[in-house]
């Protein structure tokens, strides 16, 4: 006999980077929200590495925030180090990384979400839905109360059927030795859910005061940091350094020698691992030519001593990481506090989902995070605050909200999840989005906020500052445009820049186009105006010195968006086109894609197949509007 635990508008199980994001956007929009997690003191708890950001990823949390998220302002307040990478290399590619004080980030975040309006936190753990008409109408949780909700959003991680697996021994269990979630995963398999197995892995943890840093090179932060949300404008946080050092000959014999040893080479492990984060012992063989691999020494927080060590993803045994981690530079009398381990999940099937993320099978239920296939903090959260958008906007009435391919990070995310699917654990790329230049860290806010505001997750006070903001830039480029000099005010300086000579009179904006001319030099012939800070002058260099490349790219997305706005009906029954091949018929029925846009992306859809689509929707329009 079941209890009845309440009514909600919108239930989220888990409370990852994807389940905070889902649970926060929700309550935001005005939801009654309950969040179910199987451990209270897990809230956006980091298992793996302390870190957040980084190539593709780091764009993934400034559009986090550019929605109205909140990844970006917690590792704001809880970093203890912050990098811009790729600084040498064109703005498409500049990525900001911090690596974080794991404990405080995830206290930080709990008492953000405690102090919620809207929702409430709870420890359970869920065994079941509860599914009427078709519907997912709730959830059950293991002591048998039952929870009912218009939406019901699974963020559930690594913790499906977890097995965490080192050396010969294997154990049923979730990161870090919590409780995995066995009867959930059988359930959805009961439910016609399809889902396959996965793998994960994590590091040795090692004590500070047991390294030779001497040996080792060190990594500052940046001297003038960059963050990631819109709303910090500085910090008065005292930076960390991290170490690098590598891996030697004898690391390398080691691990060979125990390669017999190694789940990944005896059968033990059946899932598949993520290709870019490889184990050490998966490096090493796949890579024998190389002597060296990096090796990165990062703290987990300003009050511990442990220090991850990045690039040393291992699955061996406890004996055999430890001679390893003594074989590296500067570990030589290391002592090792946690063991690395390889972990074991199940995972949805991404192609049975919507852009929206709703599941197809099941109307009311949505999924985000590392239950679809991806992995990373990141990649997690983006799809969390997507989901709970969408979750939100059911429970609400509303139409959902899907960011395309030239939004967003995010948009390329999930077309890529539900449109294409994965066979291994997804990891975002920078090569994966085909608008990198569209697409920068710079100007998430530009393409987002006023989507975020719409929606009602960015406040009036924000939406205000973003909308000076953009006037602020677009007066910048008109007086740049409008400023003209001669050639004998601006020559010297020219010179002085290494820049050719002009012979007639120019304006400022056709200098700027110039690789080598920036504010430095321009301020010195027109002084910018004083409310003009360093982000909008970045904006304005970026948005002139790329505009020929932007405005190509921009046609493109015209050209393409005339494919995502043919939708193709919900109910259409592609084994009757006739001239489809068979492969494009099996793809496009198991997928189910919204528009002629979405169906070109499937694997196996040939350019003949979207020709043939666009004429039978076409006739299907045509014998609708003689009805209608």
């Amino acid at each position: 006999m079941s209890y009845e635990g309440g009514q909600y508008d919108v239930i989220v199980v888990g409370a990852g980077h994807a389940g905070c994001e889902a649970a926060l956007a929700a309550a935001r929009m005005g939801c009654r929200t309950l969040m179910v997690t199987i451990n209270l003191d897990m809230v956006a708890f980091m298992p793996c590495n302390p870190s957040i950001g980084g190539p593709a990823k780091g764009h993934v949390v400034r559009e986090i925030d550019a929605l109205g998220g909140e990844m970006g302002r917690n590792i704001d307040k809880t970093f203890i180090q912050l990098r811009m990478l790729n600084t040498g290399k064109g703005p498409a590619v500049h990525a900001l990384r911090a690596q974080a004080d794991k404990f405080l980030y995830q206290h930080t975040m709990k008492e953000t979400m405690e102090k919620t309006p809207n929702l409430t936190m709870l420890q359970g753990m869920v065994e079941e839905l509860i599914v009427e008409n078709g519907i997912c109408t709730g959830v059950v949780t293991k002591t048998g109360t039952a929870y009912r909700a218009k939406s019901v959003v699974l963020t559930t991680g690594t913790y499906l059927r977890g097995k965490v697996i080192m050396g010969e021994l294997t154990y049923e269990s979730g990161p870090n030795n919590q409780q995995p979630s066995v009867k959930l995963s059988e359930h959805l398999r009961e439910l016609g859910f399809e889902l396959v197995r996965f793998k994960t892995g994590t590091p040795p943890r090692v004590h500070r005061d047991t390294i030779d840093f001497s040996k080792t090179e060190i990594q500052p932060g940046d001297e003038q940091p960059k963050f990631f949300s819109y709303e910090t404008k500085s910090s008065e946080i005292e930076q960390l350094p991290c170490w690098l050092t590598y891996t030697s000959e004898t690391t390398h014999q080691i691990i060979n020698d125990n390669l017999h040893r190694a789940p990944m080479f005896t059968g033990i492990i059946e899932g598949t691992g993520p290709r870019y984060c490889p184990s050490i012992e998966d490096k090493i063989v796949r890579f024998s030519d190389k002597p060296k691999h990096q090796i990165f020494l990062e703290p987990e927080g300003r009050n511990t001593a442990e220090y991850y060590v990045q690039g040393l993803s291992t699955s061996l045994p406890e004996d055999v990481q430890l001679s390893m981690l003594r074989s590296i530079p500067g570990l030589e009398k290391v002592e090792m506090m946690r063991n690395g381990y390889a972990i074991e999940y199940d995972a949805m099937v991404p192609t049975q989902l919507w852009p929206s993320l709703e599941t197809k099978r099941l109307p009311g239920l949505f999924t985000a995070g590392q239950i679809n296939g991806t992995s990373g903090y990141e990649e997690a959260a983006g799809q969390g605050i997507m989901a709970g958008i969408n979750a939100a906007r059911r429970a609400q009435g509303q139409e959902p909200v899907v960011l395309d391919r030239s939004q967003g990070y995010i948009g390329v995310l999930i077309d890529d999840l539900v449109t294409k699917g994965t066979n291994e654990p997804y990891r975002l790329l920078t090569s994966r989005a085909e608008y990198r230049l569209l697409l920068r860290h710079d100007n998430a806010d530009l393409r987002l906020t006023p989507t975020g505001y719409r929606i009602g997750l960015i406040s009036e006070e924000r939406y205000a500052a973003f909308l000076d903001k953009k006037q602020k830039v677009e007066d910048e480029i008109a007086r740049l445009q409008e400023t003209r000099v001669k050639p004998a005010e601006v020559n010297d300086l020219l010179a002085e820049a290494g820049s050719a000579p002009i012979a007639e009179g120019s304006n400022l904006l056709v200098l700027m186009r110039r690789p080598e001319i920036g504010y430095a030099i321009i301020d010195r012939l027109s002084p910018s105006p004083e409310e003009l800070d360093e982000d909008m002058k970045e904006q304005v260099e970026i948005q002139i010195k790329y505009a020929g490349y932007i405005e190509k790219q921009l046609q493109h997305v015209e050209r393409l968006q005339k494919m995502e706005k043919k939708k193709l009906p919900e109910d259409i029954d592609y084994s009757a086109i006739h001239g489809l091949a068979m492969e494009a018929r099996q793809k496009l029925e198991k997928i189910r894609p919204i528009s002629i846009g979405q169906a070109s992306r499937i694997s196996g859809v040939t350019p003949a197949d979207v020709s043939i689509l666009l004429v039978y929707l076409e006739q299907f329009n045509r014998v609708a509007a003689a009805k209608g």
